[in-house]
């Protein structure tokens, strides 16, 4: 009889982390069947996809109450889901608010209960942590810092090391060069300024204006936008105004690794960027009650997750009233000087030794089917 797994995941990067693990648990074994709550690359990887995460997203506090009575209908339906499935464990993947409410829950049935990618309960939260030793089997932490903070509280999690590391790895054997990323796309040879304004359209409609308006300010230089997966080119149009600009849809990884430079939304894109060694500021711009709350209940010295794993302000960060186009034209011109641009670079080399090898995916894999 095949393994059941039920999977959720409610945002892009637990669609990328999920879609890697489901790869390598149908690698190590064959006989196992999986249900999950995610977003197309878990779909491809071949799980059955009950819920896509566009219909999950919901960020800030203000936001969230607005859309309490959706988020209560999703959690009623994946109860009753789940119990249908009968799963042989719950793989729960980052997503706190939405994953611990359906951790306790399972724990109560007998449901075992791993938690991959942990939920940030060191910035904020802390109290989450009791929640999670008392209702999850086993967690599997994918930054290093992440074991010494458990240990605190004497649990033995698992570090897996971090799967951006396998997932970049994999993307650098196939990447296209500048030439072939240039035609194909129909742009200019001009250098490239990736701008990444994030994956929700409340973030982008306001960090996006603020990026954009630079464009004027440095002509030899086009600025290509990453697109989101899950919104439409419609949205951004009003923002793809004059020469020097581009919306680049499902090539954020080539945009990463060709550019000379990035505007980055907080988030694992900041990550991403710096594993593949782009000079990045990291931007932040939201809904100005959510912000205020965040700043009052975060306990943390950054806000990128370069400068948490360092320890150290790696990147600049500009966030909210910090991000305007007058610091963003300063932090890109010194992103372009050749002497911050080294130092950068050894910054980078330090991270990814941090960040350990590749074959976080399958060392997860294989811990999670060992413990079944």
């Amino acid at each position: 009889m095949p393994k059941r797994l039920y999977i959720i995941a409610g945002e892009a990067s637990g669609d990328l982390h999920g879609s890697n693990l489901i790869k390598a648990m149908y690698q190590k074994e064959d006989a196992i069947e999986i249900r999950a709550w995610g977003g197309d690359k878990m779909e491809e990887a071949g799980a059955t996809l009950v819920k896509h995460f566009r219909d999950l997203a919901f960020m800030g506090f203000a936001e969230v109450i607005m859309n309490l009575r959706t988020i209560l209908k999703n959690i009623k339906f994946c109860k009753e889901d789940i119990l249908k499935f009968n799963p042989d464990a719950l793989i729960l993947i980052d997503y706190p608010g939405f994953n611990l409410r359906i951790a306790s829950w399972a724990h109560e049935r007998g449901i075992k209960v791993f938690y991959y990618i942990s939920p940030q309960i060191w910035a904020w939260k802390k109290n989450r942590v009791f929640k999670i030793k008392e209702n999850v089997d086993k967690m599997f932490v994918i930054l290093p810092f992440e074991k010494d903070f458990y240990k605190q509280y004497d649990m033995d999690v698992e570090f897996v090391g971090h799967p951006l590391m396998d997932e970049i790895e994999d993307f650098k054997k196939t990447a296209p060069t500048f030439g072939e990323f240039t035609q194909k796309n129909n742009l200019s040879s001009k250098p490239i300024i990736a701008v990444i304004p994030g994956s929700r359209k409340q973030e982008i409609s306001k960090i996006l204006p603020e990026m954009v308006h630079l464009i004027s300010k440095f002509p030899d230089y086009q600025f290509l936008v990453g697109a989101a997966p899950s919104i439409d080119d419609s949205f951004y149009k009003p923002y793809l105004i004059g020469e020097n600009i581009a919306l680049i849809r499902n090539q954020t990884y080539s945009l990463f690794n060709l550019a000379t430079a990035g505007m980055v939304a907080s988030g694992t894109a900041t990550l991403e960027a710096a594993i593949f060694g782009l000079p990045e500021v990291v931007c932040y711009k939201g809904n100005a009650l959510s912000i205020s709350i965040a700043r009052s209940i975060i306990k943390v010295k950054y806000i990128s997750l370069v400068n948490l794993i360092m320890d150290n302000e790696i990147v600049t960060e500009l966030i909210q009233n910090d991000l305007t186009t007058k610091n963003l034209e300063k932090e890109i011109q010194l992103l372009l000087n050749p002497k911050n641009r080294e130092k950068l670079a050894k910054g980078y080399l330090e991270l990814r030794n941090k960040l350990g090898g590749i074959g976080a995916s399958q060392n997860a894999a294989n811990a999670m089917l060992k413990s079944l």
